[in-house]
């Protein structure tokens, strides 16, 4: 911890411990339906619908691209995920919910969200916020690249 508490030096440690904490929490309830928290976190990226490249669902899931490539298949095995050749970088693949898919992730939502409601409060927005905030700050930018002489 630093010397002045409630700095950005002091989040570390606290983040880690909450994410810890939810993970269990969320990681019990998936376990009853026979998923991980790793693949909850795929279908949470993948419900926008948009499909992903398996490069970036493999950086948001934190999992190597070997792994990946392994929970995606047990995935597709579910009929939960379908991949396919992306259309304009022919070299990619990119990952998208089926039918089936989207209407478990909306389900488990549901049961996500009913199980931790009694741990809401009105701060839980402002948390949000402030998270949101700090992610953007500490997501790197790609500099702009000098325009050419």
């Amino acid at each position: 911890m630093s010397d002045h508490p409630g700095s950005a030096a002091d989040l570390l440690p606290l983040l880690t411990r909450a994410e810890r904490l939810l993970s269990r929490r969320v990681g019990g309830l998936l376990a009853d339906e026979a998923l991980s928290i790793e693949a909850w976190r795929v279908l949470c990226l993948l419900a926008d619908g948009l499909g992903h490249p398996m490069s970036e669902v493999a950086a948001e899931a934190s999992l190597p691209p070997g792994t990946l490539t392994k929970l995606v298949d047990q995935l597709v095995d579910r009929n939960l995920v379908f991949r396919r050749v992306d259309p304009i970088d022919r070299r990619r693949i990119r990952a998208y919910l089926t039918a089936r898919g989207r209407r478990e992730h909306e389900r488990l939502s549901m049961l996500i969200q009913t199980n931790l409601a009694a741990l809401s409060t009105v701060d839980d927005i402002t948390l949000a916020t402030h998270l949101t905030a700090l992610i953007t700050r500490l997501t790197p930018h790609p500099h702009p690249t000098p325009a050419p002489a």
